[in-house]
This record gives structure tokens, sequence and C-alpha cells, in this order.
């Protein structure tokens, strides 16, 4: 299972860092167009975190490493949707990461009384399709863009119980991991600590 944390408002910093350290093509295939650093941040700045769920995944600094936003309308009860957009560091590739975040944005949306995830995506980003149609979303071509409906089923205490499990592995794991950052952070103070006491020609006895 990869550790999978829902993130909010205190996170929106590291979603802007993560998403500007995309490169061009990256966020070409994210966005749907050569997004700059203004419309990155624009976008990250009218993040609702009220009504949206976001997803990240962390490495052992606590680096957002990879996300995704699940995307709901206004009225949910009226449009019985929500739209899943992704994105994963250059370096965290061919983990999986795209697909594990997507399997939990699912089990949430269906949770939420989700009828349909919903996709867009251009048609040259074959991992994305990929993803979706592994879900068993239809996928529709047209032209350069292509889109993918998933059917979400009904909800049930098993899906529930996995949402619950989930969240709570996710929030263990960046637990464990700020606790291990903490100790190296103390442990590299000592060593300095030390190499200081043991350089300094003018240190008490000698």
């Amino acid at each position: 299972m990869v550790p999978i944390r829902e993130i909010g408002e205190r996170y929106r910093e590291q979603i802007a860092r993560h998403l500007l350290d995309l490169n061009e093509h990256d966020r070409y295939l994210r966005f749907g167009y050569s997004a700059n650093d203004r419309q990155i941040q624009n976008y990250v700045d009218k993040l609702d975190f009220k009504r949206d769920q976001v997803f990240g995944i962390f490495n052992r600094k606590l680096e957002l490493i990879a996300m995704a936003h699940v995307a709901y309308p206004t009225d949910l009860g009226v449009a019985a949707f929500a739209e899943f957009g992704v994105s994963v560091s250059h370096h965290a590739r061919g983990r999986g990461y795209g697909s594990r975040l997507f399997d939990r944005a699912a089990i949430h949306a269906v949770n939420d009384d989700v009828k349909t995830l919903y996709i867009h995506a251009l048609s040259e980003n074959k991992a994305m399709l990929k993803i979706a149609r592994n879900a068993g979303a239809v996928v529709e071509r047209s032209g350069s863009e292509s889109e993918a409906h998933l059917q979400l089923p009904e909800a049930t205490f098993k899906s529930r119980v996995s949402q619950l499990v989930a969240g709570q592995v996710g929030q263990v794991d960046y637990w464990l991991k700020s606790e291990g950052r903490h100790l190296r952070s103390l442990v590299a103070t000592a060593r300095e600590v030390r190499e200081a006491v043991r350089d300094n020609p003018h240190r008490p006895g000698s």
C-alpha cells in the first residue's frame, strides 16, 4: 500500500512548489496547456479545500512528490460527478503513484455518492488514459483531447472502511516521516557541536 495523505489548506505552499517544479511538457500534460508560473500559482490560490479533495504522496523528506485533485461541482446533488487530475514529480515516475492516487480518489468519491469520475486529458497523455482504462473507464477521443468516464458503484460498508484505513495509513506514515526528519536534524546538530568542540583550540582544558 502506498501511503496517501489527504491534504488541506496548510499544504497550499507545498502544492505550489510541487507543480512549479514540473517541466514544460509535464505542465502541458497536467493542465492541457503550457501553464506558466503565474497561471499555476493562480490555480493553487483558487483551490477550494472545503469543497474539493486533494491527496498527496510525500517522500522521507516530507516533500510532496505526487498529488491528485478531485474537483467537485458547486451542486454535487445535481451534477453527481467529480473531475480527477494528477501530477507526479519527474524523479518519482514509474512507481505506480498515479494509479494509486486514482484508486484513493475513487474510493473517496464513491463514499461521497459521486456517480461518475471524469477525466479530461490530452490524447497524447498515454499514462493518464492508461490509468483510466485500467480502472474500467470509457475513453472517448476527440482529436487532440480525450475524455474518460468511470461509473462508480454505490457506497458500501467495505468502501467506507477502506477509506478509513487508507486515511489512517497516510496519517501514520506522515507522522513517522516527520519524526524521522526531526531525529535526523537532532543527530546532525549533535555532530556539528562535537566537531566544533573538537576543532576549537581554545576549549577549556586545552
